[in-house]
Protein backbone atom coordinates (compact mmCIF):
# COMPACT_ATOMS: atom_id res chain seq x y z
CA UNK A 1 0.00 0.00 0.00
CA UNK A 2 1.41 3.57 -1.09
CA UNK A 3 1.29 6.27 1.58
CA UNK A 4 0.37 9.53 0.54
CA UNK A 5 1.66 12.71 2.51
CA UNK A 6 -0.36 16.20 2.05
CA UNK A 7 1.09 19.30 3.72
CA UNK A 8 0.52 20.34 7.03
CA UNK A 9 -2.16 23.42 8.14
CA UNK A 10 0.89 25.09 9.49
CA UNK A 11 2.71 24.78 5.47
CA UNK A 12 -0.38 24.43 3.06
CA UNK A 13 -1.45 28.01 3.99
CA UNK A 14 1.60 29.95 3.50
CA UNK A 15 2.09 27.85 -0.04
CA UNK A 16 -1.15 28.43 -1.43
CA UNK A 17 -1.25 32.15 -0.54
CA UNK A 18 2.69 32.09 -2.43
CA UNK A 19 0.99 29.87 -5.04
CA UNK A 20 -2.10 32.84 -5.81
CA UNK A 21 0.39 35.84 -5.64
CA UNK A 22 2.56 34.25 -8.25
CA UNK A 23 -1.09 33.50 -10.41
CA UNK A 24 -2.15 37.29 -9.75
CA UNK A 25 1.46 38.81 -10.66
CA UNK A 26 1.63 36.27 -13.58
CA UNK A 27 -1.99 37.39 -14.79
CA UNK A 28 -1.53 40.93 -14.28
CA UNK A 29 1.65 40.59 -16.18
CA UNK A 30 -0.18 39.67 -19.13
CA UNK A 31 -3.09 41.69 -18.61
CA UNK A 32 -1.09 44.94 -18.52
CA UNK A 33 1.64 43.78 -21.13
CA UNK A 34 -1.59 43.85 -23.36
CA UNK A 35 -4.33 46.34 -22.85
CA UNK A 36 -1.91 48.32 -20.83
CA UNK A 37 -1.92 50.22 -16.87
CA UNK A 38 -5.13 52.36 -17.95
CA UNK A 39 -7.30 49.87 -20.15
CA UNK A 40 -6.48 46.85 -17.63
CA UNK A 41 -9.37 46.13 -15.44
CA UNK A 42 -8.95 43.65 -11.94
CA UNK A 43 -11.70 41.86 -13.55
CA UNK A 44 -9.87 41.71 -16.76
CA UNK A 45 -6.47 40.40 -14.04
CA UNK A 46 -8.60 38.36 -11.89
CA UNK A 47 -9.09 36.40 -15.02
CA UNK A 48 -5.87 35.93 -15.96
CA UNK A 49 -4.92 34.48 -13.04
CA UNK A 50 -7.49 32.49 -12.08
CA UNK A 51 -9.07 33.87 -9.17
CA UNK A 52 -11.08 36.32 -7.28
CA UNK A 53 -11.31 39.98 -7.94
CA UNK A 54 -11.55 39.61 -3.64
CA UNK A 55 -8.16 37.61 -3.61
CA UNK A 56 -6.28 40.31 -5.84
CA UNK A 57 -7.16 42.67 -3.00
CA UNK A 58 -6.09 40.88 0.04
CA UNK A 59 -2.58 40.79 -1.48
CA UNK A 60 -2.40 44.30 -3.29
CA UNK A 61 -4.42 47.12 -1.90
CA UNK A 62 -5.24 48.50 -5.78
CA UNK A 63 -4.14 48.54 -9.23
CA UNK A 64 -1.15 51.03 -9.03
CA UNK A 65 0.37 48.97 -6.15
CA UNK A 66 -0.21 45.88 -8.54
CA UNK A 67 1.40 46.81 -11.62
CA UNK A 68 4.40 48.95 -9.48
CA UNK A 69 5.11 45.08 -8.29
CA UNK A 70 4.58 43.89 -11.92
CA UNK A 71 7.37 45.69 -13.21
CA UNK A 72 9.85 45.66 -10.12
CA UNK A 73 9.72 41.94 -10.28
CA UNK A 74 9.81 41.13 -13.58
CA UNK A 75 12.62 43.75 -14.72
CA UNK A 76 14.54 41.73 -11.54
CA UNK A 77 13.82 38.58 -13.63
CA UNK A 78 15.16 39.54 -16.97
CA UNK A 79 17.71 41.60 -15.29
CA UNK A 80 19.60 38.18 -14.08
CA UNK A 81 19.13 36.97 -17.59
CA UNK A 82 20.88 39.52 -18.71
CA UNK A 83 23.19 39.62 -15.68
CA UNK A 84 24.18 35.87 -16.59
CA UNK A 85 24.94 36.73 -20.45
CA UNK A 86 27.59 39.46 -19.26
CA UNK A 87 29.44 36.57 -17.33
CA UNK A 88 28.86 34.33 -20.20
CA UNK A 89 30.49 36.69 -22.47
CA UNK A 90 32.70 39.17 -21.00
CA UNK A 91 34.15 37.39 -17.66
CA UNK A 92 36.54 35.19 -19.59
CA UNK A 93 38.01 38.23 -21.33
CA UNK A 94 41.51 38.09 -20.79
CA UNK A 95 43.56 40.34 -23.70
CA UNK A 96 42.51 43.07 -25.87
CA UNK A 97 41.94 40.79 -29.24
CA UNK A 98 39.40 39.41 -27.02
CA UNK A 99 37.67 42.65 -26.61
CA UNK A 100 35.70 43.52 -29.87
CA UNK A 101 34.33 39.99 -30.01
CA UNK A 102 33.58 39.34 -26.71
CA UNK A 103 31.60 42.87 -26.77
CA UNK A 104 29.84 42.28 -30.14
CA UNK A 105 28.72 38.45 -29.19
CA UNK A 106 27.77 39.73 -25.81
CA UNK A 107 25.30 42.84 -27.26
CA UNK A 108 23.96 40.00 -29.72
CA UNK A 109 22.18 37.83 -27.35
CA UNK A 110 21.25 40.61 -25.21
CA UNK A 111 19.48 42.62 -27.77
CA UNK A 112 18.12 39.12 -29.94
CA UNK A 113 14.55 38.80 -30.19
CA UNK A 114 14.95 36.08 -27.32
CA UNK A 115 16.67 38.56 -24.59
CA UNK A 116 13.72 39.96 -23.48
CA UNK A 117 10.34 38.16 -23.04
CA UNK A 118 7.48 40.44 -24.94
CA UNK A 119 5.42 40.95 -22.07
CA UNK A 120 8.62 42.49 -20.38
CA UNK A 121 8.95 44.89 -23.41
CA UNK A 122 5.77 46.11 -23.06
CA UNK A 123 5.58 47.19 -19.13
CA UNK A 124 9.55 48.67 -20.54
CA UNK A 125 7.14 51.23 -22.85
CA UNK A 126 4.74 51.49 -20.42
CA UNK A 127 6.73 52.65 -17.72
CA UNK A 128 6.74 55.76 -19.35
CA UNK A 129 3.51 56.04 -21.07
CA UNK A 130 1.75 55.35 -17.25
CA UNK A 131 4.36 57.45 -15.30
CA UNK A 132 1.57 59.54 -14.00
CA UNK A 133 0.21 56.31 -12.16
CA UNK A 134 3.43 55.41 -10.48
CA UNK A 135 4.47 57.14 -7.33
CA UNK A 136 8.58 58.04 -7.49
CA UNK A 137 9.18 55.17 -4.65
CA UNK A 138 7.90 52.25 -7.67
CA UNK A 139 10.08 53.64 -10.40
CA UNK A 140 12.69 53.92 -8.56
CA UNK A 141 12.54 50.29 -7.25
CA UNK A 142 11.81 49.40 -11.03
CA UNK A 143 15.08 51.05 -11.83
CA UNK A 144 17.23 49.39 -9.07
CA UNK A 145 16.02 46.04 -9.71
CA UNK A 146 16.52 45.85 -13.43
CA UNK A 147 18.32 48.38 -15.53
CA UNK A 148 20.83 49.73 -13.01
CA UNK A 149 21.81 46.79 -11.91
CA UNK A 150 22.69 45.86 -15.34
CA UNK A 151 24.30 48.67 -15.95
CA UNK A 152 26.25 48.00 -12.92
CA UNK A 153 27.45 44.63 -13.60
CA UNK A 154 28.42 45.65 -17.13
CA UNK A 155 30.33 48.84 -15.41
CA UNK A 156 32.35 46.37 -13.53
CA UNK A 157 33.75 44.43 -15.92
CA UNK A 158 34.58 47.33 -17.91
CA UNK A 159 36.38 48.76 -15.25
CA UNK A 160 37.95 45.56 -14.45
CA UNK A 161 38.86 45.94 -18.08
CA UNK A 162 40.74 49.53 -18.22
CA UNK A 163 42.54 48.14 -14.80
CA UNK A 164 43.72 45.10 -16.83
CA UNK A 165 44.44 48.02 -19.72
CA UNK A 166 42.41 46.20 -22.01
CA UNK A 167 40.92 49.42 -22.93
CA UNK A 168 40.64 52.69 -21.48
CA UNK A 169 37.67 54.04 -19.16
CA UNK A 170 38.15 56.81 -16.58
CA UNK A 171 34.26 56.35 -15.72
CA UNK A 172 32.87 53.00 -16.05
CA UNK A 173 29.67 53.60 -15.88
CA UNK A 174 29.23 56.44 -18.07
CA UNK A 175 31.00 53.87 -20.32
CA UNK A 176 28.83 51.32 -19.66
CA UNK A 177 25.88 53.95 -21.08
CA UNK A 178 27.91 54.76 -24.27
CA UNK A 179 27.92 51.05 -24.74
CA UNK A 180 24.22 50.93 -24.21
CA UNK A 181 23.28 53.45 -26.45
CA UNK A 182 25.72 53.08 -28.98
CA UNK A 183 24.95 49.01 -30.08
CA UNK A 184 21.06 49.51 -29.03
CA UNK A 185 20.25 52.44 -31.63
CA UNK A 186 18.21 51.90 -34.54
CA UNK A 187 18.26 53.59 -37.99
CA UNK A 188 14.34 53.85 -38.15
CA UNK A 189 11.65 54.70 -35.94
CA UNK A 190 11.61 52.43 -32.46
CA UNK A 191 9.67 49.59 -33.39
CA UNK A 192 11.10 49.64 -36.92
CA UNK A 193 11.78 45.75 -37.97
CA UNK A 194 14.97 45.09 -38.62
CA UNK A 195 16.63 42.18 -40.45
CA UNK A 196 19.13 39.99 -38.74
CA UNK A 197 21.80 41.15 -41.17
CA UNK A 198 20.92 44.66 -40.61
CA UNK A 199 21.00 44.12 -36.82
CA UNK A 200 24.43 42.25 -36.87
CA UNK A 201 25.76 45.36 -38.81
CA UNK A 202 24.15 47.86 -36.85
CA UNK A 203 26.13 46.20 -33.39
CA UNK A 204 29.34 45.92 -34.90
CA UNK A 205 29.14 49.05 -36.35
CA UNK A 206 28.29 50.08 -32.13
CA UNK A 207 30.73 47.83 -30.84
CA UNK A 208 33.26 49.43 -33.00
CA UNK A 209 32.25 53.13 -32.59
CA UNK A 210 32.65 52.40 -28.94
CA UNK A 211 36.00 50.76 -29.03
CA UNK A 212 37.01 54.28 -30.72
CA UNK A 213 36.61 55.98 -27.99
CA UNK A 214 37.69 53.98 -25.33
CA UNK A 215 40.68 51.40 -26.84
CA UNK A 216 43.61 51.30 -24.49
Amino acid sequence: MTETTSASPATAGPRLRGDKRAAILSGALQAFARDGFSRASIDTIANEAGVSTRTIYKHFTDKTTLFATVITESAATVAAQETALIELHLDAVASRDQVEPALAAFAHAWLSDTGQPDAHRALIRQVDTEADHLNAEAVTAWWQAGPARVRAELAARLRRWAEADLLRADDAERAAVHFARLVSATPGPPGTPTTMRGRKDWITAGVRAFLHGYHA
